[in-house]
């Protein structure tokens, strides 16, 4: 009886799983679908199969002003999240201090909070501390919703490393900040480069800190934004959301991998010299 209640469940959880993930997902399976579809209405039956909407992209100046922007805006907003997580994440992992816990839910709570309130608090500071509307702010904001996700992969990176192979950097005459930078941060490497991946496709996906940031230059969450008002560009706005779903699941799927290599790396190296 007990078997037989475990394969129920167990079954019962698959079928939930997998409802779940074709409930999730199937909407974007119909993305690269229609986006090769030759006619501009997405619709079933398919007219046909084309490639000119995604041939038609470089040849859109807006698009590459935008897809430029993008790319500034979250390889800056990636790089310093990065380096702010890896010194929050260091300050938590090692040292024990009043306040730790409280301070590392502050860093969380944009996770929890909804991104528009955020945005509108961000946007009401920025205008009364007197800066213009432009990319620069829009980098504040990624910052802002960039590091919480930093955090998580760098935490995991630091919590397993052994703290004998800096005493023992110590012992040899190293400075702290040699140590830091000759042991420990090689260590986390495959962290710190998963933290990258992981904040830039955040920074090239959001569109609601971005929106309310922006000033006249647009990334292309905006441009997208801008182009579904015209029945038109549908087409091409399909072709170009199938390329970033393609380059978010690329990079998210690197990112993961070196988190996990990361974590084994530094299990398995901080063991061999405890």
């Amino acid at each position: 009886m007990t078997a037989m209640r475990r394969f129920l469940a167990s079954g019962w959880l698959s079928t939930y799983a997998f409802l779940y993930v074709v409930f999730l997902y199937l909407p974007v399976i119909f993305l690269p679908i229609f986006s090769v579809n030759s006619a501009a209405t997405p619709k079933f039956p398919l007219s046909g199969f084309t490639l000119k909407w995604y041939e038609d992209l470089p040849r859109t100046p807006a698009l590459l002003d935008a897809a430029w922007n993008s790319l500034v805006v979250g390889v800056s907003a990636s790089i310093l999240s990065t380096v702010l997580g890896i010194l929050a994440a260091r300050s938590i992992t090692r040292y024990r201090y009043p306040g730790r816990r409280a301070i590392n839910g502050l860093i969380m709570a944009p996770l929890v909070l909804p991104e528009i309130i955020v945005a509108i608090s961000m946007l009401l500071v920025i205008l009364q501390l007197g800066l213009s509307l432009s990319l620069f702010t829009i980098v504040l904001g990624h910052v802002l919703i960039c590091i919480p996700y930093s955090m998580t992969v760098l935490t995991a990176g630091f919590e397993g490393f052994d703290r004998s192979l800096e005493e023992a950097s110590a012992d040899l005459g190293e400075s702290a900040f040699g140590t830091f930078r000759r042991v420990t941060l090689p260590m986390v490497a495959p962290a710190i480069i998963s933290s990258l991946l992981v904040c830039f496709t955040i920074s090239l996906d959001e569109f609601i800190i971005a929106f309310f940031l922006t000033g006249t230059e647009a990334t292309l969450p905006i441009y997208i934004w801008g182009q579904l008002r015209f029945a038109s560009k549908l087409p091409g706005v399909l072709a170009l959301g199938t390329l970033l779903l393609a380059a978010s699941f690329l990079l998210m799927t690197i990112a993961e991998i070196l988190r996990r290599r990361a974590a084994r790396r530094t299990q398995n190296e901080g063991g061999l010299h405890a």
